[in-house]
């Protein structure tokens, strides 16, 4: 039986990179990627500072975390995004992903895992590894892939090139969660990536670019299901979720519940919409522009809850 879960986690991975920079790879299917004008250099330096700025206004704010350096061979440009490709659970499992990019697949990494456990005395009960999947084809990329309601056991997904629907029906079987799966474009019409650029789910509340869901009756389940288990919903623009809006994520340190979100999130919000937020917590901004821009994600993709229980 799997212990109750909480929504929100109070410490959190973060992978310092050692090669961050735009990914032609994954540019494909990715279009909040821009390609940089500067050199290499440039948006790697600047990545690097957003990062460092960014883990030291959440430990400000009282959260725990833990941060893993990335190995610069083989480069990993993507490597500061580990959500992707690893999430952590309430009863010791570790889940780790099939990724559609090759230049991805490296970011798994045991000994990071082993290494993290040992910091954080966190008990792994074991790892659940998808990542075979792979060679069929087939992908499911974390917490990108997924959003998840832990409470209510739900696990929201947008269908994509990177969101296999039998590697989310597999995973919702071993972790006993219910699957919400729909299929969501941007303004030109093209897939959006992942999940978690367009929808965030919260212990109280949800933002979701429901106009971006296609199918009329699929945005009604997905609204109905976050009303129904007791989310106040913050709905946003397909022009906010390009200022990655829906890319937040809340934790819950010991000072108190936060709406983790980025300065461009936050700026292109009105008024209801952040009152709604502050209801929640205290909104938690960062400054990652490089990160978003370069990397194609934003703030949320960035953090890897822990929520694996403590070793007695």
């Amino acid at each position: 039986m799997i212990p109750t879960e909480s929504q929100s986690a109070a410490e959190v991975l973060m992978v310092r990179p050692a090669c961050f920079g735009f990914n032609p790879e994954t540019a494909v299917s990715n279009a909040f990627q821009r390609s940089p004008s500067a050199p290499p250099a440039g948006p790697r330096s600047a990545a690097l500072a957003e990062f460092d700025a960014a883990v030291a206004v959440l430990r400000r704010a009282g959260v725990g975390v833990i941060v893993a350096e990335d190995t610069p061979e083989p480069p990993k440009p993507d490597a500061v995004f580990p959500n992707n490709w690893v999430s952590f659970h309430r009863d010791g499992r570790v889940v780790l992903y099939p990724m559609q990019a090759p230049s991805r697949r490296a970011e798994r990494r045991e000994a990071l895992i082993e290494e993290l456990a040992r910091i954080g005395d966190f008990h792994i009960s074991s790892v659940l590894d998808l990542s075979h999947r792979e060679a069929e084809g087939k992908f499911l990329e974390g917490t990108g892939s997924l959003v998840l309601d832990r409470s209510a056991r739900i696990a929201y997904a947008c269908l994509s090139p990177r969101t296999d629907l039998d590697v989310l029906g597999e995973f919702a079987q071993r972790l006993d969660y219910e699957p919400v799966a729909f299929e969501a474009v941007d303004r030109l019409g093209r897939p959006i990536y992942h999940t978690n650029v367009l929808m965030a789910v919260g212990s109280g509340f949800a933002v979701v670019c429901a106009e971006a869901i296609v199918d009329a009756r699929q945005r009604a389940n997905v609204l109905s299901r976050l009303a129904a288990t007791g989310h106040a919903i913050v709905e946003i623009t397909h022009a906010q979720m390009e200022s990655f809006a829906g890319n937040c994520l809340e934790l819950t340190p010991p000072q108190g519940r936060l709406v983790v979100m980025s300065d461009a999130a936050w700026g292109s919000l009105e008024g209801a919409q952040r009152e709604v937020l502050e209801r929640q917590g205290t909104v938690l901004r960062v400054a990652i522009p490089t990160i978003e821009s370069v990397g194609g994600g934003g703030i949320r993709c960035m953090l890897a809850e822990l929520h694996l229980p403590k070793r007695r």
